[in-house]
């Protein structure tokens, strides 16, 4: 649906809760709100004019049962959230990602740090799998849509709700096929290699864009090597690696489907005599190999610290994990130690990751710091759409 609440109401920033706005951040939490009775009966998903005293901020989300309960969409206070407002943002971030890839397979939208606060699409070329994480964009999902299929030209689009921050802003969970077909998993090239991607019943939107350089940096590095692979997903960086002239590789996922997925990779890429899949939970796998070399080892798990509350945990895991891995790693070969968590920060990984390496016997350097692929760009003011780190290890 269009906005076309007239008069819009205004919501209000405490008083001197606006320091962060006012350095360029644009959420406002719900303890920086003035919640009075007519701002806490808005609908979740009002467009608001969001104000600090007198002074008008712009446009905003307003949900009254979110912790993100203000999100800044527009400079304009009255601008009209619709879908001519979409496709402005949407032409926008194409004409960024057409520069950058020479196939229509990225992520499209990523969310803040493409002026669309919760609202994240991959495409998958003819096929455009979205997810609407933000009750404002739950509730334009019609003009999103419209405004997308303009934009891109994409017939098919599959809206992928079943994200767990959904939840917190009073969402239901769910999958479907919106628009148009998508049957299958569908082909996606990638660093001279192709993976198979699975918008419905895949995790996520099927396929992580966000590795794309971090793929392409280890399999520099793997030309001839045996390359082990742990939480592969659906080839990760183990295909990128037999495209780059690596010997064989061990793909390890607790997920059987995802290995499915792989090995229809390694198939479609011509490399499956060299890629053997293994599923297991990885420490386990780990703990089976003792004794085992390899050139490369590569670990690139799920979120161990999704949050503030589990960092302390989420980095004995991972300090767990670069301890078991790090035996497994040849002299003079690589260990790619991967963390999606935005609430352990690049330092506070790279410490966690040393002190496994050093408590397993091994020393070595740290020859490269990765992150996400340009697709996926960071908000200036929100450390949060800044999440992925891949730090690269010559072991001795």
């Amino acid at each position: 649906m269009s906005d076309t609440q007239s008069p819009r109401p205004t919501v209000k920033i405490r008083p001197g809760k606006g320091r962060r706005l006012a350095e360029g951040a644009p959420w406002a939490y719900a303890d920086e709100i003035a919640m009075d009775r007519r701002t806490k009966a808005l609908a979740p998903g009002s467009i608001v004019r969001l104000a600090e005293g007198e002074r008008m901020l712009g446009t905003a989300a307003f949900n009254p049962e979110s912790q993100i309960a203000a999100r800044l969409l527009d400079p304009d206070p009255e601008a009209e959230i619709g879908r001519d407002w979409f496709a402005a943002r949407l032409r926008a971030a194409l004409s960024l990602r057409e520069r950058l890839y020479d196939s229509p397979h990225y992520r499209l939208v990523h969310a803040e740090g493409d002026g669309l606060p919760g609202v994240v699409i991959d495409r998958f070329g003819d096929a455009l799998a979205l997810q609407p994480n933000a009750a404002w964009a739950d509730a334009r999902l019609a003009d999103l849509m419209d405004a997308a299929q303009e934009v891109t030209g994409a017939a098919n689009i599959v809206v992928n709700a079943a994200s767990r921050v959904r939840t917190l802003e009073g969402l239901s969970e769910y999958t479907e096929t919106a628009r148009g077909t998508v049957d299958g998993s569908l082909p996606v090239p990638m660093n001279g290699a192709t993976y198979m991607a699975d918008l419905i019943g895949g995790q996520k939107t099927g396929l992580f864009y966000d590795q794309r350089p971090n793929h392409a940096f280890a399999a520099r590095l793997a030309g001839g090597a045996r390359v082990l692979d742990l939480f592969c997903h659906v080839g990760g960086f183990g295909l990128a690696a037999l495209a780059g002239g690596a010997e064989h590789v061990l793909a390890v996922d607790s997920s059987a489907p995802a290995l499915a997925l792989a090995e229809e990779g390694a198939k479609r890429s011509g490399v499956d005599a060299r890629f053997e899949t293994r599923k297991s939970d990885a420490f386990a796998a780990l703990e089976g190999l003792a004794g085992e070399r390899f050139g490369v080892v590569v670990s690139d798990p799920p979120a161990f610290a999704p949050n503030k509350g589990a960092l302390r945990n989420g980095l004995r895991a991972y300090e767990k994990l670069a301890r078991l891995a790090a035996p497994l790693v040849e002299p003079g070969g690589y260990l790619v130690l991967c963390s999606c968590s935005h609430a352990a920060d690049t330092e506070s990984f790279h410490r966690a990751s040393s002190a496994g390496i050093l408590a397993a016997g091994r020393h070595g350097a740290l020859i490269n710091s990765g992150r996400a692929g340009p697709d996926h760009p960071a908000h200036l003011a929100l450390p949060e759409t800044s999440y992925l780190k891949a730090l690269v290890y010559r072991l001795t």
